[in-house]
């Protein structure tokens, strides 16, 4: 020790250096008994002993006989305002095992909890900081009262006691829906809102500016804290709560969130999608169960179901388990256009009465292809041909020329048997003609260019023991302007004109969404509509006896808990469709 005290600078510590405290850490300490934190912040003239110490441990170590490592004595200077010696070791690569477990992890439920809701995860950007237009707040105030009050007012035909009926309504499946409206007008300037379908799973939260501005969890708790309360008041089973989706991530967690943050429980979060080889949910004696991370099965009380794709090959009709909304809704028309048709008709023959109905496209229902030409040619060479079971845009042919119908008979990928043909919604001079008359958009305010555009409107309602509820609402464009005449523009597109559903499905099968055509009901976006207070008074209206046309179908479907498969087959005879329905 006095050896190493009589060539050590006199302001080291000899303790500091003969303890060889080589540490492997951030500030790990070197031979000479600088820290690495303190190089990079040192003075030069600290800087400039550096080499000095070396030299006196190499002086050392010969003569106490110990050997050091090879050190090179040229010291760099750090790069200014770095306390870094070296770069750090890169990262580790996963191996392949840990690349398929994490894949697989994926694909497994993880819980959501309670306080874990924060905006910014389940709403457009857009909406954060839009500001709601006054008067769709005024809709939204009105209350279902003044709503009959006003309706009536304008149609003092229609039987007030029917409508009040009709919006206390409290449905036994069909409890949260969206539906897709069309703002229409014809050669006579009759004005109205037309059902162009209904949907089980509707999107639309994250398109929702906040009613209040306190307001953080928007129209996500309203739907929580009415039908899917209702449907927590009669469970059959223990177990856990679930939010199950195949698409729109950002409202799955959204409702997830919201669940969580109400009941006060975790609530399992899972991606289910139609083509999961190795599916994280099964069904054991009718109850849902969820895998974990680890491969342990949960068994689930009650479930919010956000599956958009063919869910019918993936959840029972009958379950112990709880569902919103049950499956039969959407074999009844919430994802069966066909049989939303059929329901439509049965409800306005009850409704006729009271000079109420369910306004939607003229709609031939089970036509097979070589049906199609003709039934074409009865709408005027002008129709729509769709997939009867497809969504999202996907599935729907716009026939406004001989080139459009030679398109779509050219393809042989379709996945069932029957179509149908519905009448075309387009421009004055080119609109399906039909017994009840032409049809055609409104359309959007002309733009600083003069263009209209072709706009749809979403209405989401739910229902609980108090009936109705407006929950949000949004609207979107078509990507092209309208244009009078078809041959004014040989490269427009009846579909670019036409088509308004935002999402759009990938090559790889995954879902993106085209935001730029969303058109938020705030103070910068709305007056682009041109609509009014009773246009949305009208497209609720229009949006509950919809949802009712098909719970009312689905009680026909299932009697004393028994789905009848024989009146099914009779109503929508696809023996493709049949064939994928899980009983």
């Amino acid at each position: 020790m006095d050896l190493l005290a009589d060539i050590l600078p006199a302001n080291r510590d000899p303790k500091t250096v003969n303890s060889h405290e080589a540490q492997n850490s951030d500030n790990c300490t070197l031979a000479s008994g600088y820290s690495t934190s303190t190089i990079g912040h040192s003075r030069q003239s600290s800087l400039s002993e550096l080499p000095t110490v070396i030299s006196c441990f190499e002086s050392v170590s010969d003569r106490l006989k110990i050997a050091l490592p090879t050190v090179d004595h040229k010291y760099q200077e750090p790069t200014k305002y770095s306390n870094k010696i070296k770069a750090p070791a890169p990262a580790k690569t996963k191996t392949e095992s840990e690349t398929e477990l994490a894949e697989k992890n994926q694909l497994n439920g993880h819980k959501v909890a309670p306080g874990e809701f924060e905006q910014e995860n389940h709403f457009y950007p857009r909406v954060l900081n839009a500001q709601i237009h006054p008067l769709v707040a005024s809709f939204f105030d009105l209350g279902n009262e003044r709503i009959i009050a006003r309706y009536v007012h304008l149609r003092p035909m229609v039987d007030q006691n029917k409508l009040r009926e009709l919006l206390s309504y409290r449905p036994k499946f069909f409890s949260w829906a969206g539906s897709d409206l069309f703002n229409v007008t014809t050669s006579t300037g009759q004005h109205q809102m037309i059902v162009v379908e209904t949907n089980s799973c509707p999107s639309g939260q994250k398109s929702m500016p906040p009613l209040q501005d306190s307001d953080e969890f928007g129209g996500y708790r309203v739907v929580m804290r009415s039908a899917f309360r209702d449907l927590l008041e009669d469970t059959e089973c223990e177990g856990d709560l679930a939010v199950v989706y195949d698409k729109n991530a950002m409202e799955a967690s959204g409702y997830a969130a919201v669940l969580a943050e109400d009941s006060g429980e975790h609530v399992w979060l899972v991606e289910f999608d139609d083509t999961d080889a190795d599916p994280p949910v099964r069904w054991r004696d009718r109850v849902m169960q969820i895998r974990d991370t680890g491969g342990k099965w949960h068994c689930i009380r009650a479930c919010f179901r956000y599956l958009t794709q063919r869910p019918w090959n993936r959840i029972p009709i009958h379950t112990r388990t709880r569902v919103l909304n049950p499956v039969v809704a959407c074999l009844a028309g919430g994802r069966n256009k066909m049989m939303a048709a059929r329901a439509y008709e049965m409800f306005n023959l009850e409704l006729r009465e009271h000079n109420l109905s369910v306004r939607a496209p003229l709609t031939v229902y089970n036509v097979v292809r070589s049906e199609i030409p003709m039934r074409i040619a009865d709408m005027g060479g002008h129709a729509v041909i769709k997939d009867p079971y497809s969504n999202a845009g996907q599935g729907v042919w716009t026939i406004t020329c001989a080139k459009d119908l030679d398109s779509f008979m050219r393809l042989d990928h379709h996945r069932y048997d029957k179509f149908i043909v519905q009448s075309l919604v387009g421009n004055s001079s080119w609109s399906s003609t039909t017994q009840d008359g032409c049809f055609y958009h409104v359309g959007t305010i002309p733009n600083k260019n003069s263009s209209i555009f072709v706009s749809d409107i979403r209405m989401m309602v739910a229902a609980a023991s108090d009936g109705f509820r407006p929950v949000s609402t949004y609207a979107r464009r078509a990507r092209s302007p309208l244009i009078g005449r078809l041959e004014d523009d040989p490269e427009a597109t009846s579909w670019g004109m036409l088509g308004t559903n935002l999402s759009v499905k990938n090559p790889d099968g995954s879902w993106s969404t085209e935001s730029q055509r969303l058109v938020l009901m705030d103070r910068k976006d709305f007056n682009q509509l041109g609509i009014g207070i009773d246009d949305l008074i009208d497209g609720y209206i229009q949006t509950v006896l919809s949802v009712i046309a098909i719970d009312k179908m689905c009680q026909r479907l299932v009697s004393n808990d028994k789905f009848d498969s024989d009146l099914f087959r009779t109503l929508n005879p696809d023996e493709a469709l049949i064939g994928e329905i899980t009983l």
